[in-house]
């Protein structure tokens, strides 16, 4: 199937230094997006997205700690100066440490909630705030959430990650509905990439929130869609 086009669309990626971050992010280079790869490893992430420029793509970095709102404000501030707009966020970043309840560490649990779940409702608020009319982009647009199978499948030892991941299912349809509700012409879906990364799964879910971030996903929102190879069957 032809990957659709995302010619003329800004975008910026949560966690896009590296892992399926940088996956998403050249997924969406090479759809035509023009890419903000968005994290807190500055030389990484520039490295990422110089690479990107390499293929002939628009991409720049942006320092971003998806736990502080203030970066936040400042990310999507110079994202929409560097490439006039914004149509797309991704919000990827998060943090995976697995342990049995039994042993369970309360900073480990704190850590991942601050991540996984303030940072991606975090984002979902700056997307809104800048999408909106009257927002300094202001055309609308998307936001992917990257959930994960761990939200739908109960496996021992990743409680505290369990819990996050569904947590940004339930922040995903909140928002879908908000957005739909207040006339914000934003979508919100999220993707559930299986638990164990591989080439092909990787591939699959960037392939996923290409789509989910293009036209041809306009009647789509408040939806997750698995891309785990029937794990949850």
């Amino acid at each position: 199937m032809r990957r659709p086009d995302l010619s003329g669309c800004a975008a910026l990626v949560t966690g896009g230094a590296r892992g399926l971050g940088a996956g998403v992010a050249a997924a969406l280079a090479e759809a035509g997006a023009a890419v903000v790869v968005a994290d807190v490893r500055e030389d990484l992430g520039r490295a990422t997205a110089d690479a990107l420029k390499q293929t002939g793509a628009i991409a720049t970095f942006v320092r971003l700690d998806v736990t502080d709102d203030a970066s936040w404000e400042r990310a999507v501030g110079e994202t929409i100066g560097e490439l006039g707009g914004l149509d797309v966020v991704v919000n990827n970043a998060g943090v995976w440490i697995s342990g049995l309840l039994a042993d369970l560490d309360p900073a480990e649990v704190r850590r991942m909630l601050d991540v996984n779940v303030l940072g991606t409702a975090l984002g979902i608020k700056h997307a809104f705030r800048a999408m909106r009319p009257g927002g300094p982009a202001g055309n609308g647009g998307a936001v992917v959430n990257i959930a994960s199978a761990a939200a739908t499948v109960a496996l021992p030892g990743i409680a505290g990650y369990s819990a996050t991941k569904s947590a940004v299912d339930r922040l995903t349809r909140v928002a879908a509905t908000e957005a739909g509700k207040l006339g914000y012409d934003v979508r919100v879906n999220c993707v559930y990439p299986g638990l164990e990364p591989t080439a092909q799964g990787t591939r699959l879910t960037t392939d996923a929130v290409v789509f989910l971030a293009s036209d041809a996903a306009r009647f789509v929102t408040g939806a997750g869609l698995p891309v785990e190879g029937g794990l949850d069957t």
